[in-house]
């Protein structure tokens, strides 16, 4: 360790002085010898709050302050504005006594602060990939003036990009910056949470010819405080169980600092509205603020500010936007409403409390509405509160997290990048548009003949046209989509209302409200009082009293088999884990009851009436749409039954007795089954901004490649 820190540039040596640093950490030394003995890429992952920026920038600024260079030296790409926001202050300081500076780029920022770095570039530039699509597409030979003697490209919450399009769109742009400045710079992943260290390995190299390490640090052990409540609402008591309910999660979070997770933007307003009255009618300072993508920036960055005061509670409700890593600060509690979406995204929110050698906590709560309607048995069975545990349980003894999600025929990808590429040329042979996109690494498993099709396609919407020379370039519907700044962004915002009181914007909802309508937004109750149709605005002024917002959250969610297979576990199991309260114990065992009754872990098929048969396979999402299709084509009416977005069973129609379908079954798993001719819905679709301009048969190739896994469907049947 004392061979890394001589090793340091003096103003860093001095800046860990200042800083009272007792030790430099085993990650920051494993990453200062990659750094600055090597030319390879690096992977950086532990949890959050290890030091992981540190142990990037201290050797890499260490490098480029020895060896300066003749531009932009580093690149730091994150998928957040805030985080960058966050970071430039921790970079900043580190630079005080140096002449490298340090430049925010991206919407918020002012067009003369970019002016300056491009008219003299140098340091370190922070942006998200949409500020670098943007460059790429205005001003290609900008891109060739600030980065012809880039080092390092940092990509902050590699996990984060690996799971969705905008990483894949971040490839294509590196590569794209690569060809242009002809050169490869080294690459430093930084992460949380990996499942698959070798997948993630192979998608920071791609495009690059450098090895890349993965430095093996033992991490600290952590001590870990979980706990899960759980609420039964009766409807004869329903508002008293309700507030009974509020009221623990107002007592689990007084006198803390925490956050509130939740799964939909509906949910934290309602938790947080809820919190809000109790505290007011006990006299308590309202220390509650609501974080999510529907809210406005200064508020965003308010509720922010106060969870990073030292000494200040402050509780914040929130979406996936604080998931990722804005130092916080000391957080004492993390509380999540109902049960995480992911391993990864469990391991994420729990990563944020715990730091300063504090446990990690994180308190999960559950409620249930119960009536005395008639139900069948597996309405009585709460799937989502045994998914909880299992999500818990493959971490905590198996540290498992999730694989990266496939994504092999990015075509609404392909189009963007193709007109992004027109746009920078101006226009372009066909056959070299053709090499120079299907050799990005993102569409190489793209045939050339699908990319004909889209072409012919893109030319039949006026998407692109053909100049008298047979050029391709943008054409006159295509122009409008490209000159405007959604453009640059791969994932898709929906029309929207700006909400505003006065002057303030207070954040934008999805329908509009009639004047005298009520909604809750950013913790509060607006009554509308005005609507500007036109421009798309709604005025509003404060009114008391708690009312419900609905936003569509859709997404698509892929549980995986492994999770499935658990929940069957713990179901066929007889532990009472330590962390479920009385109530949550009991309903474990109910739960467990009911599955003793029903057999629905040992026999693949359950008889429900007459003609209709449930089957319980305890398959993945892919896997399961896989068996669908596969009772399909076997002439078997059948629909498969979500719950919270959990795979249960499929429900079939059938004048068979059971051991024949068990036997259909038996023979499903050892077919030889082309999924390619399964009879899919003709809409269906993997979403994706940009499908409106893509043939339908290239959409359907995508979904059956992506979406549907019949090997895995036949190994774990």
């Amino acid at each position: 360790m004392t061979n890394v820190f001589d090793r340091l540039a003096p103003f860093i040596q001095d800046y860990i002085y200042l800083h009272n640093w007792t030790e430099i950490r085993p990650i920051q030394v494993a990453a200062s010898k990659v750094i600055l003995n090597t030319q390879d890429n690096l992977l950086l992952s532990s949890g959050t709050a290890s030091g992981k920026t540190e142990a990037a920038f201290l050797p890499i600024l260490t490098d480029i302050y020895e060896k300066p260079s003749k531009s932009v030296a580093v690149l730091y790409i994150s998928p957040l504005k805030a985080l960058i926001n966050d970071q430039f202050i921790r970079i900043e300081d580190m630079l005080k006594e140096t002449d490298i500076v340090v430049t925010k780029w991206h919407g918020d920022v002012s067009q003369s602060q970019k002016n300056t770095v491009t008219k003299n570039p140098k340091g370190i530039i922070q942006t998200t990939p949409e500020s670098l699509e943007a460059m790429l597409m205005r001003s290609p030979g900008n891109i060739i003036k600030l980065f012809s003697d880039l080092r390092y490209i940092v990509i902050d919450e590699v996990h984060y990009f690996m799971n969705d399009d905008r990483g894949l769109q971040l490839l294509c742009i590196l590569e794209r910056i690569q060809r242009l400045i002809q050169k490869e710079p080294r690459r430093i992943g930084l992460s949380a949470t990996l499942g698959d260290y070798e997948l993630a390995v192979k998608w920071l190299s791609s495009g690059t010819n450098r090895k890349c390490i993965i430095p093996q640090v033992e991490e600290e052990k952590r001590k870990i405080r979980l706990g899960i409540k759980y609420f039964e609402i009766e409807e004869k008591e329903k508002e008293t169980s309700i507030l009974d309910y509020y009221k623990e999660l107002y007592e689990k979070t007084l006198n803390k600092k925490c956050i509130i997770f939740s799964n939909s933007k509906s949910e934290v307003e309602n938790n947080i509205a809820h919190l809000k009255k109790i505290a007011k009618l006990r006299n308590s300072k309202d220390i509650y603020y609501v974080h999510h993508a529907n809210i406005s920036n200064s508020l965003r960055r308010q509720a922010e500010e106060q969870m990073k005061q030292e000494d200040e509670q402050a509780i914040t409700g929130a979406t996936v936007t604080l998931e990722l890593g804005i130092d916080l600060g000391r957080l004492d509690r993390i509380v999540q409403t109902g049960a995480p979406f992911t391993v990864s995204s469990f391991v994420q929110r729990l990563g944020r409390s715990g730091r300063r050698n504090n446990p990690a906590e994180m308190l999960f709560f559950f409620k249930e509405e119960i009536d005395n309607k008639p139900k069948e048995f597996y309405q009585m069975i709460d799937f989502e509160f045994i998914k909880c545990i299992a999500i818990i349980e493959l971490y905590l003894k198996e540290k498992w997290i999730e694989p990266i999600k496939k994504n092999s025929m990015p075509f609404s990808l392909l189009y963007h990048q193709t007109m992004s590429y027109l746009f920078s040329m101006g226009s372009v042979k066909a056959n070299e548009l053709a090499k120079q996109i299907l050799t990005l690494t993102p569409f190489k498993q793209i045939e050339k003949e699908d990319y004909k099709k889209l072409l012919r396609f893109m030319l039949e919407k006026n998407e692109i046209e053909k100049d008298e020379d047979g050029n391709l370039l943008i054409g006159m519907q295509g122009e409008r989509k490209v000159n405007n700044f959604q453009f640059f962004s791969v994932f898709s915002t929906p029309i929207e209302y700006s909400v505003r009181d006065g002057s303030q914007e207070i954040g934008t909802i999805q329908m509009p409200y009639a004047i005298g309508q009520q909604f809750s937004l950013a913790g509060f109750t607006w009554k509308v009082v005005d609507v500007n149709e036109e421009k798309r605005q709604i005025f509003v002024k404060k009114v008391g009293g708690i009312s419900k917002i609905l936003w569509n959250d859709d997404g698509d969610f892929f549980v995986h088999t492994k999770i499935m297979k658990k929940m069957k576990e713990i179901l066929e199991d007889v532990e009472e884990y330590k962390y479920l309260d009385s109530t949550g114990i009991d309903k474990l065992n109910e739960i467990r009851k009911i599955e003793k009754q029903t057999t629905i872990t040992k026999e693949k098929v359950v008889k429900l009436v007459e003609g209709t048969y449930l089957i319980f396979p305890w398959l993945g999402t892919k896997e399961m749409l896989a068996l669908k299709y596969s009772l399909d084509q076997e002439n078997i009416q059948n629909q498969i039954f979500y719950r919270a977005g959990i795979p249960i069973f499929i429900e079939l129609k059938t004048k068979k007795a059971i051991q024949e379908i068990q036997a259909l079954l038996e023979k499903i798993k050892i077919d030889n089954i082309d999924k390619k001719t399964f009879n899919l819905p003709e809409l269906i679709e993997k979403k994706a901004k940009y499908n409106y301009f893509i043939p339908k048969e290239l959409l359907r190739k995508q979904y059956i490649e992506d979406c549907i896994d019949v090997e895995e469907m036949q190994k774990n049947l």
